[in-house]
């Protein structure tokens, strides 16, 4: 096992990190910000939003892609300042989350399904887990055009397109597996099947190695784990508080960045800058 170090603090709570131009871009949620870090710890206000942001993904062209948790749209940077891109509400629940995007532009866009910090005090993480409403995956192509990937997912959260563009992986946090569906040349996703379960660990953001295997950030302990498909645990690395979402960089992809947070809950996260991004080669 490896035990990560500290990058930066300061964060309230820290998602959908992604290495891009040489810095590592995130979402923190109660900021209401799109930062990005570099590896002295350097950081910089990159979109600033009057709503929660997520998922991050980049058009072919390069213009950023946020997702807009609260008011369920995904948004697109302009010189002028963000757009909506797209609407989600009709196919969505709650709160986006996660997203990922192709080569072409496409974005596969998560969601709640429910409220999860109410049903969780409500009922407990056993009884959410053993029951709770399931949610779309919607895909959203680079017009901006809106449709169902795919339905019936336990919490879809962290997802990963492989390197071939030819399959696409999400962590079903609810479901405790990550799910794989091929992508058909027409962008929709087909062949459903587990690629991993995942135990007693709780996988929300993910991201996948040279090897193919994927980095799983447990969001009720202190570690992020590397499984093999079928599930395999290959390595660990502890953090220091929970872990919610992780990405591989440089551009060698072998530093780990884990964005740790106290708790996922609203209430906690919000009222205090606990969060950070922790670091570790791997």
């Amino acid at each position: 096992m490896t035990q990560a170090t500290t990058l930066i603090d300061g964060l309230y709570f820290g998602e959908a990190p992604r290495w891009h131009d040489g810095r590592l871009w995130y979402s923190d949620f109660y900021d209401k910000t799109v930062k990005s870090v570099d590896l002295q710890g350097n950081t910089k206000l990159e979109v600033q939003l009057d709503e929660q942001p997520s998922g991050l993904g980049w058009l072919p062209d390069g213009r950023l892609l946020v997702v807009g948790m609260q008011s369920l749209t995904l948004k697109r940077l302009e010189k002028n300042g963000l757009v909506v891109h797209a609407d989600l509400s009709e196919y969505s629940t709650h709160l986006c989350n996660d997203m990922v995007v192709d080569k072409q532009g496409n974005a596969y866009v998560g969601n709640f399904g429910f409220n999860l910090d109410e049903e969780m005090q409500r009922r407990g993480v056993e009884g959410v887990l053993a029951n709770h409403p399931k949610a779309n995956i919607v895909k959203v192509t680079p017009k901006g055009e809106v449709s169902v990937a795919t339905g019936d997912m336990s919490f879809p959260n962290g997802s990963v397109i492989t390197p071939d563009g030819k399959t696409l992986i999400v962590a079903e946090t609810l479901g405790l597996c990550l799910t794989a569906f091929d992508i058909t040349e027409k962008s929709e996703l087909v062949n459903r099947r587990v690629w991993a379960n995942t135990g007693a660990r709780v996988p929300d953001g993910i991201c996948m190695n040279a090897d193919g295997n994927i980095w799983i950030a447990n969001a009720i302990s202190n570690e992020c784990a590397l499984l093999a498909q079928g599930g395999e645990v290959l390595d660990i690395v502890n953090t220091s508080q929970n872990c919610y979402a992780c990405m591989l960089g440089p551009e060698d992809g072998k530093t780990l960045f884990m964005l740790t947070a106290q708790s996922s809950h609203a209430a906690i996260a919000g009222a205090s800058r606990a969060g950070k991004i922790e670091m570790a080669k791997v």
